[in-house]
């Protein structure tokens, strides 16, 4: 038997993805338009104002830590079909490749962009900005989303810091749409498989706490974006063809969080620090390989100079899954419903 929602219960259209593993919750409906002339502006807004939404989707009842949100908004850029706001536990990135793919497949498959055969190119806006994308439709399904990475670049090069229980530990740093620790996994006794998540996970909070005490960074345009919060594990690079490398890959996110696909930001600090190295030239590609065998394209385009910087333009290829639809009743009666932060941005209210 259908049980209606109660007086004062509200509803969320839902889309569920995943690229590479990692779930992104894409919200089509249910909320008010929101304040600020950009899609960046209302991001800002949300997490300041309205923070309640990213609490709802990510926590018990409706969802777990490890999952995503990725709110679609009306685009404020006139080239862009929507805006997207991305909201994971840790907070509000400005940019996300696991996102973004799942992002472009949800905008397809809900027919905001209408769906072709074929290849397609359509653009959204990210809170960093606009972001072109270009998607391969066979059969009427969404086979590879191809976004552009955020321009990356190697902030520190191996540098060292005493981890207690780990010894010293040897560093990289780069900014890929966030800043990112990068560590070897083998000199760390990784093998880079699902059995070591858990310790990946340990072993990931440990150096980050160390880096985050010791110093912080600024990119050269945004200037302070917060502590460093991610760190990549980076397996052995095996070249497959001229062009085409393939390394084992992880990234954790958050204590206790590692990320189930080797996401694109990840990839994209990866191409940076290749270059760095003198590893790949343009048009070059690396696939990344998670814990769960899923995998990332990044192909590295090309190069320019930001002051001191040298900053790796790059795109991020994938897959997104569609694994439901749904109506998400928010009823603020219910006792693990925290609505603080959230009551003033539902739409379709009843009673």
């Amino acid at each position: 038997m259908n049980q209606s929602p109660a007086p004062g219960a509200l509803t969320l259209r839902l889309m569920d993805t995943h690229a590479g593993g990692d779930v992104s919750r894409i919200v089509l409906g249910g909320i008010d338009p929101l304040p600020g002339d950009t899609v960046r502006e209302q991001m800002h807004y949300l997490r300041d104002d309205a923070d309640g939404l990213r609490k709802l989707l990510l926590f018990e009842p409706h969802g777990i830590p490890e999952m995503s949100v990725d709110l679609i908004v009306p685009a404020t850029d006139p080239e862009a079909a929507a805006g997207y706001i991305i909201m994971e536990v840790m907070g509000y990135p400005i940019y996300s490749g696991s996102n973004t793919i799942c992002t472009a497949t949800a905008v397809l498959e809900a027919g905001i962009v209408p769906k072709r055969e074929g290849v397609q190119h359509f653009t959204l806006e990210a809170p960093a900005g606009r972001v072109k994308i270009e998607a391969r439709v066979e059969n009427g399904v969404v086979e590879a989303i191809t976004c552009e990475g955020l321009p990356s670049y190697i902030d520190t090069y191996r540098a060292t810091i005493h981890v207690p229980t780990l010894g010293e530990v040897t560093y990289s740093v780069a900014y890929s749409g966030g800043f990112y620790a990068l560590v070897d996994a083998t000199a760390l006794g990784f093998s880079l498989v699902r059995e070591e998540e858990r310790a990946l996970a340990d072993c990931a909070h440990r150096i980050v706490e160390a880096i985050q005490a010791e110093r912080g960074f600024s990119h050269y345009t945004l200037g302070d974006v917060g502590p460093l919060p991610f760190l990549h594990f980076m397996g052995p690079v095996e070249q497959v063809a001229d062009d085409f490398y393939r390394s084992r890959s992880t990234t954790y996110v958050h204590p206790g969080v590692i990320c189930r696909s080797t996401t694109g930001t990840g990839t994209s600090a990866r191409l940076a620090l290749m270059n760095h190295e003198g590893r790949i030239r343009p048009g070059d590609r690396l696939e990344t390989v998670s814990l769960r065998e899923t995998g990332f394209i990044g192909t590295f385009t090309g190069t320019r100079q930001e002051g001191a910087h040298t900053v790796v333009e790059n795109t991020i290829t994938g897959k997104a899954f569609v694994l439901a639809h749904s109506d998400i009743v928010v009823n603020c009666d219910d006792p693990l419903v925290e609505c603080a932060g959230l009551h003033h941005i539902l739409s379709a209210r009843h009673g």
